[in-house]
């Protein structure tokens, strides 16, 4: 926790953090998605932060990005709804502040984080992915899964791991 407290301090550091906040009502006209059973469901538990991110990085929060609380939109990105069009303002809110390069961490690695880093570079920002600090769920897509597709596209995007 010491290390955290040292970084999250840091000057000149800008620290946001997005939260998936769905109404239990879900239906998308976003084309074919991945259906996941209720999570991070508006007024329930499971929609909170994990405790061990209260208390750091999270109580240093410049801005808390909410998404997916449309019941028509899904939403893996903290950028942009699934619509593609919809976006959150976080963008604006990074480039107003100066920030260059966003760094990720989070769940999950090959939904959330992915999507999160590919609209990173997509805004014309640098990217990097802790991948310690993140947890995949790993479908199956023939004869790789989501993980390796994810990692593909980070390739191709110059987005690092680190």
């Amino acid at each position: 926790m010491r290390s955290e407290r040292a970084w999250t301090s840091r000057p000149g550091l800008t620290i946001t953090a997005s939260r998936s906040t769905r109404s239990s009502r879900r239906g998308s006209p976003c084309g074919t998605q991945t259906l996941w059973p209720g999570h991070c469901v508006q007024g329930t538990a499971g929609a909170d932060f994990h405790p061990v991110s209260r208390g750091g990085a999270l109580d240093h929060a410049h801005l808390v990005i909410r998404k997916g609380y449309h019941p028509e939109i899904d939403s893996y990105s903290a950028f942009y709804e699934n619509d593609r069009v919809t976006s959150t303002g976080l963008a604006g809110y990074l480039r107003e502040k100066g920030v260059r390069r966003c760094v990720l961490v989070g769940l999950a690695f090959d939904f959330c984080v992915a999507y999160s880093a590919l609209d990173a570079v997509r805004e014309g920002f640098g990217a990097v992915v802790i991948r310690p600090l993140t947890r995949a769920i790993a479908l199956p897509e023939g004869d790789v899964t989501t993980v390796d597709t994810a990692e593909r596209r980070f390739a191709q995007a110059g987005i690092v791991l680190a």
